[in-house]
């Protein structure tokens, strides 16, 4: 049997995206292995920003030198890269077997095999290939199409719609994944239930703009909310636009014991001119409106911001330090803006130098840290519910989340306890803070 590897670079979407393709794999008869041991290596790959781009390229040509020496026989680059840029990808890159698009996943088994253009399915994958809706949008049903789960068995993303249609002037997505499509609510419910029957407790629901859902079709979060809350399973809303968060939502959040009370909101800047020019449909006040109103539900806040933006001076980002520090968003990720040659904000006067752009990702940084470290200091002396998920050998502790934490990005929690088991809930006692990460103690059984 031959082995296949698979680097997922990018977000939580193009996570999926792979596991997706692994699951056809392995239902293909191929094994999956570390690069090392890989017969056919596979490369899902962003091509959100210009670093994302470079990191894609580099690890694309680390693999082609790895393919000269005969290890991998086979090296097949997917995602976003070849989407936008297959022809120059081609040319460029002799070195890779093939290149797939986002849309174009269902291709990868013909692909590996070689078989491509080739009617080799048997009768059981052409219906299984029938009844998966790749070419709309990349959706797949869950009966026939699993996925081959990368996170903790006990952890999955969950994807609502593909493509955007809110027109960032910044951003390269519309003309990668395509216009916003929500998927059928009666389809991700299906997938919820088989997950969940497979043993997932947490369920992360990812788009480019998850408060969008149901527009496309007639529905909408709220419902899509009420049905997953009939299953067994806590929720978490990831990229989540402001102008689309409701009190209606907000209440949801609050109340439900379902859902975790916590929101992610890519707000990017608090400026109303710059938010003007980034064409978001928002300003100041809203937004100190809105994460007031979270905070005082209970919710805790992730955010993105971006510094750097054409005609972001001094001024502006004081005003977005000094925003952070009076609404304290628990969590932040700060990025540099990057010019894209075919987005419109390409074309904006006063593009700002990139020295001034890295020591503005520093100074904001600096500032958000201190709000998480405030906000973990808070926790010391409180009992959270915690999900046991690993082990740090080098602290010699067991590592979980609480649950206004996503796994990747938000810290974790180091635990002391005994006979703990993966997957499963505890009451851990927090005694220490750092800048990032708690420290506590099992004062409670397992809780499933």
């Amino acid at each position: 049997m031959e082995n296949v590897a698979v680097i997922s670079l990018g977000c939580d979407k193009n996570r999926i995206d792979t596991e997706h393709m692994l699951y056809r794999l392995v239902r293909g008869g191929f094994g999956v292995s570390d690069v090392t041991d890989a017969d056919v290596i596979i490369i899902n790959t962003c091509a959100f920003i210009e670093s994302a781009r470079e990191e894609s390229i580099d690890t694309i040509l680390s693999y082609a030198e790895l393919k000269k020496t005969g290890k991998c026989k086979k090296l097949i680059v997917t995602g976003c890269l070849p989407q936008k840029y297959r022809d120059e990808l081609e040319k460029a890159l002799p070195e890779v077997d093939a290149f797939l698009g986002t849309f174009e996943y269902e291709n990868i088994l013909d692909i590996v095999k070689g078989t491509a253009g080739e009617n080799t399915q048997t009768d059981s994958e052409a219906v299984a290939t029938e009844n998966c809706d790749y070419n709309n949008a990349a959706f797949y049903d869950a009966e026939n199409c699993g996925r081959l789960l990368t996170t903790y068995p006990h952890v999955a993303y969950l994807k609502v719609a593909e493509g955007c249609d809110n027109k960032c002037t910044f951003c390269t997505i519309p003309s990668i994944r395509g216009k916003y499509k929500s998927r059928p609510l009666a389809d991700i419910y299906a997938e919820a239930e088989k997950l969940v029957a497979d043993g997932v407790k947490e369920l992360i629901l990812v788009a480019q703009d998850v408060s969008r859902y149901g527009i496309d079709i007639g529905s909408s979060l709220m419902q899509l909310l009420c049905e997953l809350e009939k299953l067994p399973v806590l929720i978490r809303l990831l990229y989540c636009y402001p102008e689309r968060i409701t009190d209606v939502l907000i209440e949801k959040i609050s109340s439900s014991d379902k859902i975790a009370k916590y929101i992610d909101i890519p707000i990017q800047h608090c400026s109303s001119k710059i938010l003007k020019l980034m064409n978001r449909k928002t300003n100041k006040l809203a937004l100190e409106k809105l994460i007031k109103k979270l905070h005082a539900h209970g919710i805790v806040v992730r955010t993105t911001l971006m510094v750097g933006f054409p005609g972001e001076t001094q001024t502006e980002f004081d005003e977005l330090c000094e925003f952070v520090k009076k609404l304290k968003p628990e969590y932040a990720g700060v990025f540099a803006y990057s010019k894209e040659d075919d987005t419109p904000s390409a074309w904006l006067p006063n593009q700002v130098k990139k020295s001034d752009k890295i020591k503005r990702v520093n100074a904001l940084g600096r500032v958000c840290a201190d709000v998480t470290k405030e906000f973990n200091s808070k926790q010391v002396g409180k009992t959270l519910r915690v999900i046991y998920e690993d082990v740090d050998f080098d602290k010699n502790r067991f590592v979980g989340r609480a649950q206004f934490q996503t796994p990747g990005v938000d810290g974790v929690v180091y635990i002391q306890g005994t006979d703990l088991e993966v997957g499963n809930y505890y009451d851990v006692q927090i005694t220490k803070s750092t800048n990032y990460d708690l420290y506590g103690k099992v004062v409670g059984g397992d809780k499933q």
